[in-house]
């Protein structure tokens, strides 16, 4: 699901860019990926993550994707010459990913899956992209954030099959996605890192 004018604002902000560089240390400290890996993030906007993950993860590339075509034109806008070099986005649907079986050795989703009306099958696809023994970083929202009385009338977000935190959970040890360390509010969201053992 794409973003509406407000989701927007909140993520094309200097705020959004902070938050996501104490994010992405934060998960840098837990799990580590060699030089030279191969990154792959859902959902990235006008790819500010992209480029902190290229900064501090050193991958060999990053393919960058969203499912609008306005956030990637952004993207290459926002992005260094330099850094796209290293740095391949295109538009792609999570639920159908156009890669190979255990491509990539690190899968990134800033506040993807809560977006995607069928969460399980994006699920599905970033596990089966990812190799085994693989990272998969995520941070996720959880429904009374993003649907109480005030954010339902700004935010657009899908309504039914919403995730909660055991719902998630039940669905990451389905596709063999265990959580190595974890930051967990349980009625506002989750920031992990997971591998994947099979």
């Amino acid at each position: 699901m794409k973003l509406n004018w407000a989701e927007r604002l909140v993520v094309n902000n200097p705020g959004r860019v902070f938050e996501q560089r104490t994010e992405i240390r934060w998960l840098q400290k837990r799990r580590t990926l060699r030089p030279g890996a191969l990154i792959l993030e859902v959902g990235c906007g006008r790819g500010a993550g992209a480029g902190l993950l290229l900064e501090e993860f050193l991958p060999s590339a990053i393919h960058a994707m969203d499912l609008d075509w306005e956030m990637i034109k952004r993207a290459r806008k926002y992005l260094s010459s330099r850094q796209q070099e290293r740095i391949f986005m295109h538009t792609s649907d999570v639920t159908h990913l156009p890669y190979r079986d255990e491509t990539f050795d690190a899968v990134f989703g800033f506040g993807v899956l809560h977006h995607v009306p069928d969460w399980r099958r994006g699920l599905a696809e970033l596990s089966r992209v990812l190799k085994t023994g693989g990272s998969y970083y995520m941070e996720e929202l959880y429904p009374a954030l993003y649907q109480n009385f005030i954010t339902k009338h700004i935010l657009l977000h899908p309504t039914d099959n919403r995730f909660t935190a055991g719902d998630l959970k039940t669905a990451l040890d389905a596709h063999h996605l265990v959580i190595a360390d974890a930051l967990e509010y349980r009625l506002v969201g989750i920031l992990a890192v997971l591998v994947k053992t099979v």
